[in-house]
This record gives C-alpha cells, structure tokens and sequence, in this order.
C-alpha cells in the first residue's frame, strides 16, 4: 500500500473560520476527508498533518524521505519566507506538490512569489479545496505512471 502525506502550514488549522469569503467554509478535517476518499479506493492512505511551527513541519518532511510516495504541502505564509523549507524538500527524494486555496497571484504583491515552487514537482493555486484533490489524483498516475516505467 502507497503512502501519501498531506501537510497543512500555518494558521491552515482556522480553516472554515478563518476568512471565508477567501478560504470557504471547509475546514482542514474536510480537506482530510476528501483526500483520503480520493485515495482509498486505489490502495493509497493518507498521513495528515497541520503544524503552525516550520520546525516541527521541517522535522516532517525529512521523516517522509522514502516513506512516503508524495506530499500534498499547503505551507501557507511560509511559502514566501521559507528558505528552511525549501532546503527541506531539496534535501529529500519524494515529490512535492505546493498547494494554495486561494489564487495567491490575485492577491497581495508579497504572496506572488513562493520560495518553494522552484524545487516542487509543481504548484495548484486558486481552486480551493479541490487542489488538493488535483494533487492527490495527480501523485496517483504519477506513482502508476512510473511503476509501469520500471517494470
């Protein structure tokens, strides 16, 4: 059975409080659920995990070196200001998907840029919940495509 992990940033656990009419009403339990629906059916499970400390999500990361298949990383406000993060994915030799509920392009000029993206596999922004989703549909013909590359 493959694994993926989902991380969620910073203030991620005020989901469905905080701001709605940017980030809905959904809370990250919500986000768990759906994800986990998303990869039960093809013999994947989901390890979730919400930390408001970079420390404790670098820890994560670096524990998920080889143990995992992919991670789903909303690393919210920290995305512009993490070089500690970014190091983190680099270090590591499992892909990442950067994920976003709002359209951070659309948004204020410093969320524009994400010291993470360069060394993700790639970046979903602006579709609300449903990125993440799109990122765990996306690891699963990811990981299918390249088993069938080995083989």
């Amino acid at each position: 059975m493959g694994k993926i992990l989902l991380l969620n940033g910073p203030n991620l656990n005020r989901l469905g409080k905080r701001e709605p009419d940017i980030y809905g009403h959904e809370t990250v339990e919500d986000i768990v659920r759906m994800v986990e629906k998303t990869l039960s059916g093809n013999n994947y499970s989901l390890i979730a995990k919400q930390s408001n400390h970079e420390g404790q999500l670098i820890d994560w990361i670096h524990e998920a070196d080889d143990v995992v298949d992919g991670i789903i990383f909303n690393p919210g406000a920290y995305t512009h200001t993490s070089i500690a993060l970014r190091d983190a994915i680099s270090s590591i030799n499992v892909p990442v998907i950067e994920v976003h509920i709002s359209n951070v392009h659309a948004r204020e000029e410093f969320r524009h840029h994400s010291l993470l993206a360069p060394v993700c596999l790639g970046q979903i922004v602006g579709l609300g919940i449903h990125g993440y989703q799109l990122a765990a549909n996306y690891f699963l013909e990811f990981i299918e495509a390249g088993r069938e590359e080995v083989e």
